[in-house]
């Protein structure tokens, strides 16, 4: 056995052994606030000796998987994310040799923070060594991950990761046994499944739109709460977006699917989604507003993903926050905000934006 060999084994051992589970999640009882690490398109391979893409020449000798690492242990440690939530195309297709070692070694840094985490996939995860369902399963079988298979009660539903989580409001408070905020994530597939009629990449399927309905109807008769929903390839809507109706920028063109399902149209029936967020694109990085909702792309996060020279990789944050009520308790959600961080030499911030304000309804 050789030393990378034994080193996977032993990095495998932790990540499924070396913690115990987490809990459930919940609003800061000091801050009043849920902090949310939205990472998009690692795109990791097989670590130190998968090269980087789109870097400066100067940069190439040292630049690897290991950057990508390198920087969500940085977005961890300085902005201490209540949540991590990996958009898809989380490994990538045959530069990662070995499916479930590359998985392990991408989410190693969140698994070894304690910090809940929860996955979903886009459309490059299956092109390694394991078929799309297998990379969910082993994915939900990781240490401090809140990520699920499929939910119990659909179990004929499209994909492989479509699940809802839960947070609650703040420890002490009247709201503490309720979800004050709700999190979608869905499978928005890989590709088109009826080439050569319809090419291209795949759609959320009304399977999946029945369960988010379900699911936001269940949700809202317990408490209504503002929702906020997570996939990987953007709605067809992303392509109405340009300057001067952005936050950000947009780079390249959308890669949505041909197919528009409607699934814009059901968030906004459902009425409480308040913002999207995607990856898949890697360098936009906007948000824009249709129907209410606003829909954010994060930006490329791995270095081994497409990019561009110059152009600094990328996460963003959102921050919901509590309001304060008579008692001096917290109450609902009373805003979510967005920004995004850059992996430049200051970690620079940029893009404040309020998402949304129960206030004024925005």
């Amino acid at each position: 056995m050789n030393m990378a060999t034994a080193a996977a084994i032993v990095l495998t051992a932790f990540l499924l052994f070396g913690h115990a589970a987490v809990q459930g999640l919940r609003f800061d009882a000091k801050k009043g606030e849920f902090r949310i690490l939205q990472v998009a398109d690692m795109h990791f391979g097989d670590g130190r000796t998968t090269p980087c893409e789109d870097v400066f020449p100067y940069e190439m000798k040292t630049c690897s998987d290991l950057n990508t690492t390198a920087f969500l242990r940085r977005m961890i440690r300085n902005e201490k994310p209540d949540l991590i939530i990996f958009t898809g195309d989380n490994i990538f297709g045959f530069d990662a040799t070995n499916a479930k070692i590359s998985m392990n070694a991408a989410f190693a840094p969140a698994i070894a923070s304690n910090v809940p985490w929860a996955a979903i996939l886009g459309n490059h995860d299956q092109e390694s060594t394991l078929p799309r369902k297998e990379v969910m399963k082993h994915i939900v079988g990781l240490k401090n991950t809140l990520s699920k298979f499929n939910p119990a009660e659909a179990p004929d539903i499209d994909g492989y990761g479509n699940y809802n989580l839960e947070v609650f409001g703040a420890e002490g408070s009247n709201l503490s046994s309720k979800s004050v905020l709700n999190l979608y994530l869905l499978d928005s597939g890989d590709y088109s499944t009826d080439m050569p009629t319809i090419i291209g990449y795949d759609w959320i399927k009304p399977t999946q739109q029945v369960w988010f309905q379900k699911t936001s109807s269940r949700l809202q008769a317990s408490n209504p709460a503002p929702g906020l929903a997570y996939f990987h390839i953007p709605l067809p809507e992303f392509e109405s977006f340009d300057k001067p109706n952005i936050t950000g920028v947009r780079q390249e063109d959308t890669g949505s699917p041909m197919v528009n399902s409607g699934f814009l149209t059901t968030m906004v029936s459902a009425g409480d989604v308040k913002a999207v967020f995607v990856g898949h694109d890697h360098i936009n990085d906007f948000c824009g507003e249709s129907m209410g909702i606003h829909m954010c792309y994060a930006g490329g996060f791995g270095y081994h993903a497409y990019g561009k020279a110059g152009w600094s990789r990328r996460a963003r944050m959102v921050v919901a926050c509590l309001e304060k009520t008579d008692d001096g308790s917290y109450g609902q959600v009373e805003s979510i905000k967005t920004y995004k961080r850059l992996d430049d030499k200051h970690f620079t911030p940029i893009d404040y934006q309020l998402l949304w304000s129960k206030n004024s309804g925005q």
